[in-house]
């Protein structure tokens, strides 16, 4: 087992005056990584008999400037010296034993960046894996990544929100597959023989999520004409203000999906359901970060009142707007709360300008949490379809639902001899099409949206400069 060293220690071992970016070695390893990337094929393999394929010294010599590299970089990372000796040792066996679906399930269990929350701490990161909301291949990525984990943050973990396996993080720099619309890092991504017992870490990246934040919800309001307050102004303005209501935001609500009547991780749960189950999860948990930030915002957390803006910008502008309409339960979810917010008069939409009842907002925001909660209660009690379609019924009071939808026509129109896994093969890509307001906001973000892949507190900067 790794030895975990005292706070004292870590903050004389791991915080060096410099980065491993600027090391020599950080962009020999980079270059390594995107050489092997486009000879491995979508299960991490590289098919040495392909056409046009790499020999296999080639590819080996590749993997011999990766574990060089990692090695003149370990010095900068004592804390993460186990970690970096098995993935050595996972390297040099994939290459040795021919470049097959990579096994690195012993340098997952060696990289344990959760029992080491320090803020400004840096990790290097390397594995063959997928990225979500990015390449769903498993190719190999190398990361570099600092926690971000503020005394205010860790009380509050510590006291309340207790979140053991949190990693609030920030870029570096990173290989391809990250430069892209993904903004996590995630154990159950990586290639290994089989999954291990239990999960020890979960990693979102403030930064991107605060970067895309600024840049949509900026565009939000010059097409929408919304006349802002004057704090949320200079919250949009501010990146570092924004990481620190994402970093709160997303504590929160990773560790909501374990809390409360009936709660289930959608990244983590092994059923199928509708679609429109993961929407309503993903929100309760929103609803419930706001519903925290509500509270703290009453003690005097001057983060919390700019994560009640934040929630409330994201979703309803850059969530329903974002990716594909093919069972897109995030966009949903952005739906649902704009829908419920119009429907109670807190948002108005009329002479192509949006106005917004400040006032009101969070306590109407409050009251559909109160919603989706009293849904999860009742659910209790009720049938697994039963309660699929209660949450159907709740979503389709605000959203209307495809016209085709054989769900809409409710259980008469079902094969209900049918195990409800099958039906939910009757549920349509876009059961909740866009309304005619996000139609015209999704044309006039498009481009805004494409901008911000890859995008992060470095790019924004730069951007805005």
């Amino acid at each position: 087992m790794t030895e975990i060293l005292a706070p004292e220690a870590t903050d004389r071992a791991v915080l060096p005056a410099q980065r491993v970016v600027d090391h020599p070695a950080w962009p020999v390893l980079k270059a390594a990584v995107e050489e092997i990337r486009p000879w491995q094929s979508a299960d991490g393999s590289i098919d040495l008999d392909a056409e046009n394929a790499p020999s296999g010294d080639t590819v080996r010599a590749s993997v011999d400037r990766m574990t060089a590299a990692i090695g003149e970089l370990d010095p900068l990372l004592p804390h993460n010296a186990a970690y970096h000796q098995a993935l050595v040792a996972d390297l040099r066996r994939w290459a040795d034993g021919g470049f097959g679906v990579p096994d690195f399930l012993n340098s997952l269990l060696a990289f344990q960046p959760a029992q080491q929350r320090v803020d400004g701490l840096q990790h290097l990161v390397v594995f063959p894996m997928y990225t979500q909301n990015g390449n769903p291949d498993r190719n190999f990525e190398a990361v570099v990544l600092r926690m971000v984990w503020p005394e205010w943050l860790s009380d509050l973990e510590r006291t309340r929100f207790d979140n053991p396996l949190f990693l609030g993080i920030t870029f570096e720099d990173f290989t391809a597959g990250y430069d892209t619309n993904s903004a996590v890092l995630f154990p159950e991504t990586i290639a290994v023989r089989e999954a291990p017992e239990r999960f020890t870490w979960g990693g979102i990246f403030c930064d991107r999520e605060a970067a895309r934040f600024r840049k949509v919800s900026e565009a939000a309001v010059d097409v929408l004409g919304i006349e802002l307050p004057e704090d949320i102004k200079q919250l949009i303005a501010d990146q570092k203000r924004c990481e620190e209501a994402f970093v709160l935001w997303d504590m929160v609500h990773d560790r909501t999906h374990s809390h409360g009547d009936l709660p289930f991780d959608p990244f983590m749960i092994k059923q199928r359901q509708p679609f429109w189950m993961y929407g309503l999860e993903e929100l309760r948990c929103d609803l419930t970060a706001f519903k925290e930030a509500v509270k703290l915002e009453a003690e005097g957390f001057a983060q919390a009142r700019d994560v009640q803006y934040a929630v409330i910008f994201d979703r309803m502008f850059r969530f329903p707007v974002t990716g594909d309409r093919v069972r897109n339960y995030d966009g949903l979810g952005g739906q649902l709360l704009f829908a419920y917010l119009h429907k109670h008069d807190v948002v108005r939409w009329t002479d192509n300008t949006l106005r917004i009842d400040w006032e009101r907002a969070p306590q109407v925001t409050n009251q559909l949490c109160g919603e989706i909660e009293q849904l999860y209660r009742d659910g209790i009690d009720r049938p697994k379809l039963v309660h699929w379609f209660k949450a159907y019924e709740l979503v389709s009071t605000y959203l209307a639902p495809h016209p085709g939808s054989v769900w809409a026509k409710g259980p008469d129109a079902l094969d209900l001899t049918q195990p409800p896994r099958k039906l939910v093969d009757e549920v349509l890509a876009d059961e909740f099409p866009l309304s005619m307001f996000y139609e015209a906001l999704a044309k006039k973000l498009r481009g805004v949206i494409k901008s911000t892949k890859g995008i992060t507190a470095h790019s924004d900067i730069q951007a805005a400069a």
